[in-house]
């Protein structure tokens, strides 16, 4: 199956209700990653932040066996400036160990720093999501321990942002990247941006390679169905989970601007 490389694509098979859940489905090898990569972008954002890129010493030769299977030098940040996903290392200390965020090269983060992150198991990684450790930490460890070499499932997951910007890692006060959103201008000022993610096991050293790819949409480029789904998060995720994504700042606009495309829609069909 396609998961696809845009927003539009992508937002059919992301989770917008309903209790956590994985969602992983199949992917064929040709579909792995983004066919034609804007490396420019990639370039200029690893260059800006080299704090992008950390590797620990017991993810050494998994980034350096990711970066011979891409065809690129320069280890884990050679193999991330070489295609559009950004690039996670997920190793084991032991077998049956838990498995640990041990390498990553990250030039489009979605609101979390890789410092945080680095060398912590995958159930401290996922703290921040409300509800990962009672309703998909154990499911998660199940599939990373089935997880064979060849094969590579894919997921999905939408937020909605105020910037279309490739890197968010807001500042600040969080209410004011909002002010002045509203259902009239939401569809130019609102953006959907969905990860695609996905997860393979590296078939000498062992470790999961954990791709994320990064695709934006101005609402008002999407279709009705999209900006339905996109509507259906305001009351489909637990409480915690809304906050995390912002929803109570944008959620009247979104609202508001999914009423206006109904009565649009139902305006041209009458």
């Amino acid at each position: 199956m396609s998961l696809g490389f845009s927003v539009e694509a992508l937002l059919p098979r992301a989770r917008v209700e309903g209790p956590l859940r994985m969602g992983l489905e199949r992917v064929a090898e040709r579909e792995w990653l983004q066919p034609d990569p804007d490396l420019a972008a990639r370039k200029a954002f690893f260059d800006a932040h080299p704090e992008s890129v950390m590797v620990l010493p017991e993810a050494e030769a998994a980034a350096q066996e990711l970066a011979d299977i891409l065809g690129a030098e320069g280890g884990l940040e050679g193999a991330a400036r070489s295609v559009w996903e950004d690039l996670c290392l997920l190793t084991q200390d032991a077998p049956g160990a838990p498995y640990r965020l041990t390498g990553a090269a990250v030039a489009f983060p979605t609101d979390w720093k890789l410092a945080d992150k680095i060398g912590k198991p995958l159930l401290a990684v996922h703290a921040p999501i409300h509800g990962y450790a009672d309703q998909l930490a154990t499911a998660v460890d199940s599939f990373m321990e089935r997880l064979q070499p060849g094969e590579i499932f894919g997921r999905t997951n939408v937020f909605v942002l105020p910037t279309a910007d490739l890197r968010y890692q807001p500042e600040g006060d969080t209410a004011a990247l909002f002010a002045g959103i509203t259902a009239e201008n939401a569809g130019d000022q609102l953006y959907a941006r969905c990860e695609r993610e996905t997860l393979r096991r590296l078939p000498q050293t062992g470790a999961i390679v954990f791709a994320i790819g990064i695709y934006r949409s101005a609402l008002a480029d999407l279709s009705d169905e999209a900006i339905a789904r996109l509507e259906r998060t305001l009351d489909g995720f637990i409480e915690g989970e809304k906050q995390r994504r912002t929803a109570p700042h944008y959620a009247k606009a979104l609202a508001g601007y999914a009423a206006r495309r109904r009565d649009q829609a139902e305006r041209v069909a009458a």
